[in-house]
């Protein structure tokens, strides 16, 4: 192919390149793409000079600006830092009814108790503070070891069965597998269980079994729960009475129960959250009460 040659369509001259009989026009690249390109060249080269930009060694150019990321960083973390202290400065001198009774300091504690929550207690609670097999719902008022903020800051501070020499210690006997109970009392201790809530009738052939359970149950079970199966927050023995079941109200799962023990865990927090953070997130978690959050 002829370079130089003109294309007779176009008018353009060629490059002298052709593929599969396609002759490539010589065009120049358009003014545009220049233009763009020159705005570019310029901008990095003032940007080079204002902003710190290039490596040199064991330092780097500072720019005209003298611009730091380092000390914006600072400077935000310093102004979060005093904008929390005037809150949190509060809470610390504050007694729980009068931080409750304060709405405005309460939405500042609920906000943080939501981070807070989602950062340490989540994984076992779920976002949603809904629990899970095992794990109680604290929206549900429910409480093992009592709903009062400074009853919920001890659980949190000392955890349960933890490794903390404080902690709170909660252990259900194996009765079917220590042989404490035979297959039969299991079964008449565990249709009474569930008929305290409801989720049995004592009809028909039943009835004798829940009564039978009943005597069972006075025989072994009211130590902690109580007469009237209501718990007891001193050691942790949930109330039988209300829908609320950590593990499940099913006839095999509260057999399970019964059958195996259980023993709750829950990490204790003192040596990991500040005194504020415990105090905060007490009060949220106090503050649930089942709806979206």
């Amino acid at each position: 192919m002829e370079i130089g040659k003109r294309d007779p369509v176009t008018g353009k001259t060629t490059t002298g390149h052709e593929w599969n009989g396609i002759e490539e026009l010589d065009t120049p690249v358009p003014r545009v793409v220049l233009f763009f390109l020159f705005v570019t060249i310029l901008f990095s080269v003032v940007y080079w000079v204002l902003m710190p930009a290039w490596p040199l060694g064991v330092t780097y150019t500072k720019g005209l600006l003298g611009f730091d990321d380092r000390q914006v960083v600072a400077s935000a973390v310093s102004d979060a830092t005093l904008e929390r202290a005037a809150w949190t400065d509060k809470v610390a001198s504050m007694d729980f009814p009068a931080i409750q009774a304060d709405e405005g300091l309460m939405r500042s504690v609920r906000e943080t108790g939501r981070t807070l929550f989602a950062d340490n207690c989540a994984v076992c609670h779920g976002v949603d503070a809904k629990g899970g097999p095992g794990f109680p719902d604290l929206t549900a008022k429910a409480w093992l070891w009592g709903g009062s903020p400074e009853q919920i800051t001890q659980t949190i501070e000392f955890g349960i069965n933890s490794g903390h020499p404080d902690t709170r210690v909660s252990q259900m006997m194996a009765f079917g597998r220590d042989g404490v109970l035979d297959r039969k009392q299991i079964n008449d201790v565990v249709a009474y269980v569930r008929s305290l809530s409801g989720a049995e009738a004592a009809t028909g052939d039943n009835a004798g079994r829940i009564e039978a359970g009943r005597e069972v149950f006075a025989a072994n079970c009211v130590a902690c729960h109580g007469d009237t199966g209501k718990g007891n927050v001193e050691v942790g023995a949930p109330d039988l009475t209300d829908a609320k079941w950590i593990y499940g109200s099913d006839t095999q799962s509260v057999f399970n129960t019964v059958y195996g023990g259980r023993q709750g865990h829950m990490p204790h927090w003192k040596d990991r959250l500040t005194p504020i953070d415990v105090k905060v997130l007490a009060l949220y978690v106090q503050s649930l009460d089942g709806a979206a959050k």
